[in-house]
């Protein structure tokens, strides 16, 4: 397969490697010479059915390139799903390096018409999923001493979206799950990074305003991320929108307010209003409008 080999010796794993974003990680991870282990379930766009055709036809495409891969068609979501698909890492390759955790659905909804049963299933997807997939590699990551989590988080999750308050929870604790192993593996060489992609797949639907953000503009980041090159970069949230990288800020105070003996509510409302008028959040901003900015706009460059 043609590719620098920046991945040469690794094995990665990666979740949704059936399509969209996760395929193209499957696919470019394996051109830069890592064996790859192509979970998919090959659920709809739901997360309803199920259909091994996916994950077998992305590694009969890495295959064909004369790459290596198997495919996985256990569910993250399952007991023992995650810590079958580091077994075949293990079983068939002897080792496991990365894990790209890329799967996930969608059960849009406005908020109060949402139900128990779609915030759970979205929940287990993206954030309960990484949990899990986490966990069974990292005592693999621990005992040769390093490795690299990428997941992936969403501007749904960094700034909000109308309708999508499971997606959203989901994807800023995934951020926080992220934060959580990068510090609690650090002593161990094992590193924890996110990306917030932006890319027209099956999830986003119809967009042809989008076409040209490509999940394969993906890739090459993720890749990036699951390889020793990107080392020591650990715990941060990068952003990927066609050919734009960007890093994203952490949630930090920006003002700060004081009142000898204490508050009333009262005299919060008599203070903060004023005090912190200049540093508020835009109440109404979504993703949308966030990540529709030109690419560059507002932002430093180095």
């Amino acid at each position: 397969m043609a590719g620098a080999g920046t991945l040469r010796g690794k094995v990665v794993a990666v979740t949704g490697g059936g399509r969209g974003i996760g395929r193209a990680c499957a696919l470019f991870c394996a051109a830069e010479g890592a064996r790859v282990v192509v979970n998919d379930r090959g659920v709809a766009r739901d997360g309803s059915g199920d259909d091994p055709a996916p994950a077998q036809e992305t590694v009969a495409a890495i295959v064909a390139a004369g790459g290596s891969a198997i495919a996985n068609a256990a569910s993250v979501t399952e007991p023992g799903g995650a810590d079958g698909i580091i077994a075949d890492a293990l079983h068939h390759f002897g080792r496991i390096d990365a894990v790209i955790h890329a799967a996930g659905f969608l059960r849009d909804a406005i908020w109060h018409r949402m139900t128990r049963a779609d915030w759970d299933a979205v929940i287990d997807v993206h954030l309960n999923a990484a949990f899990a997939i986490c966990q069974s590699a990292t005592p693999h990551f621990r005992a040769q001493g390093g490795g690299s989590f990428v997941l992936f988080t969403s501007g749904a999750g960094l700034v909000g979206n109308v309708g999508q308050a499971n997606y959203s929870a989901a994807k800023l604790g995934v951020v926080g799950l992220m934060q959580s192993i990068a510090l609690d593996m650090a002593r161990h060489g094992v590193r924890a990074n996110a990306i917030a992609p932006v890319a027209l797949t099956r999830m986003v639907g119809e967009a042809p305003a989008l076409a040209h953000l490509t999940a394969e503009k993906i890739a090459p980041v993720a890749a990036w991320l699951a390889g020793d090159s990107s080392a020591p970069l650990t715990n941060q949230v990068f952003g990927v929108s066609g050919d734009e990288v960007t890093l994203f800020s952490r949630p930090r105070p920006v003002a700060r307010l004081t009142s000898e003996g204490g508050w009333t509510p009262a005299l919060l409302a008599e203070r903060v209003p004023d005090a912190f008028a200049g540093a508020l959040a835009g109440a109404f901003e979504t993703a949308v409008d966030t990540f529709a900015a030109p690419p560059g706009a507002n932002l430093r460059r180095p």
